[in-house]
């Protein structure tokens, strides 16, 4: 087990790995920018470090400013969190090449899943459908056109690197490609550092499901049930439940053995996720996502198992002490996103100082978060200020646990999705488990 490490994030998740580490006795260091010298991961931390300015680039992104601090306070390991240099090749490779363990995939199985082109052909050698489109990069608008021609409209542009709603586009013609092909190359450049864009068929409304896997260095793979991610906006998941209650136990088992195979294939260790859509009754591989994810803890709700502590374990060295037989899924989670963000407003930022606060609590309410009342959030980062996860024994319990909890949520001083979230709780078609990705438009 290692003895102490550095926590490359900030908010919630950095919060998060501490809780965990605490738990297992492993000391921790915090980094902070100068607009995070009030927040809760550096007093939670056995230390922290002020690594620059409030600017991304100039902290969280900055590796050699990182570096400097595992250098300083002697730690053995890095837990990127997500997000920033979480699903960073270079990053990793650094991390190891200097003698700090990453707590992670490794650089190689990081470079072979982000690129989302390699990992499609990593899904087909696998034996798992991919949907239809380019096999690499295009290279051209005429053959992006002939990709149209062959498959129909509409097509989605999508950057080879990176995700969330960043360098994609729908288009819904030929004589749209070109201008989207344009802003997708420079928003994914911009976004990734890399303009590579590849051309898949658009599904209009699949759902998203999701198989969480934990996976040790020596060659055990396990899949922990799968998550439903399809209230979403512009990309971005908003909503997220355990089980999915879209489909079947056949489907589960088999979409959970496809996981695993292509984690097989790629020789993948550390926590990860396999992500799937689902149209008329037929899976597709989506992506791959090499770290841990933002909804994991709806996963931890329903199996008993501390995803962080997981991949903590298998950092240092350690075998997973379960296999698939030992893996159950029991009762029902719902984890809402809460953002400092105005619904009223096209869900525009809204930092700034809150007043005064109240988190819901009782039996099967989960809040991870990093505010408090009077903290500023800053301007700098993402709007992400709270994840609110309820437990129940049935879907239907779990619906209003988290209806309860929501109206016991109380944020003054700055707009947030609370508002919004309850309205989706309500709608009847949520309640049926009527989903899609496009559900929030529909």
């Amino acid at each position: 087990m290692l003895k102490k490490i550095l926590i490359a994030n900030r908010g919630e998740i950095a919060i998060r790995i501490i809780r965990a580490c605490k738990e297992l006795g492993i000391e921790t260091v915090a980094i902070y920018s100068e607009a995070d010298s009030n927040s809760l991961h550096t007093k939670f931390a056995d230390e922290a470090v002020c690594i620059g300015p409030p600017a991304p680039k100039e902290s969280y992104l900055s590796i050699p400013r990182i570096l400097s601090a595992c250098e300083v306070t002697g730690v053995e390991g890095v837990h990127p969190g997500y997000g920033f240099l979480a699903e960073n090749p270079k990053f990793a490779e650094i991390c190891e090449e200097n003698g700090f363990k990453f707590i992670g995939p490794s650089p190689e199985a990081i470079f072979a899943v982000g690129d989302k082109t390699n990992a499609r052909e990593s899904a087909k050698k696998a034996g798992i459908p991919v949907i239809p489109g380019s096999n690499s990069g295009i290279s051209s608008v005429d053959e992006a056109k002939k990709i149209g021609e062959e498959f129909g409209y509409p097509v989605i542009i999508k950057a080879v690197l990176g995700g969330g709603g960043r360098g994609m586009r729908i288009v819904n013609n030929p004589e749209e490609l070109e201008k989207s092909i344009t802003v997708a190359k420079h928003e994914a450049k911009g976004a990734f550092g890399e303009e590579k864009v590849y051309i898949e068929k658009y599904l209009e409304k699949p759902r998203h499901i999701e198989v969480q896997i934990l996976a040790d260095e020596y060659n055990n793979i396990v899949w922990l049930g799968e998550r439903e991610c399809s209230i979403q906006r512009r990309h971005q998941k908003l909503i997220e439940e355990a089980p999915s209650p879209g489909i079947t136990s056949e489907q589960r088992e088999k979409i959970g053995e496809q996981a695993v195979a292509v984690m097989h294939a790629i020789g993948y260790s550390s926590a990860g996720t396999v992500e799937f859509l689902l149209e008329d009754n037929n899976f597709y591989f989506l992506e791959i996502n090499a770290r841990v994810q933002v909804e994991h803890p709806v996963t931890e709700m329903v199996t008993g198992i501390d995803i962080i502590k997981e991949q903590l374990r298998i950092a240092g060295g350690e075998k997973l002490k379960f296999n698939q037989k030992d893996i159950h899924i029991k009762g029902h989670a719902i984890e809402c996103r809460i953002n400092a963000e105005d619904p009223n407003n096209n869900f525009i930022p809204s930092p700034g100082k809150i007043e005064s606060l109240y988190i819901p609590g009782g039996l099967g309410v989960r809040v991870d978060t990093h505010i408090y009342g009077e903290y500023k959030i800053p301007p700098n980062y993402d709007s992400l200020i709270a994840k609110l996860i309820a437990y129940g024994e049935t879907r239907a319990q779990c619906i209003a646990i988290i209806e309860r909890a929501l109206s016991e949520f109380l944020v003054d001083g700055i707009h947030t999705t609370i508002p919004f979230h309850q309205s989706i709780i309500k709608d009847e078609r949520f309640r049926r488990g009527d989903l899609h990705t496009h559900f929030i438009q529909s």
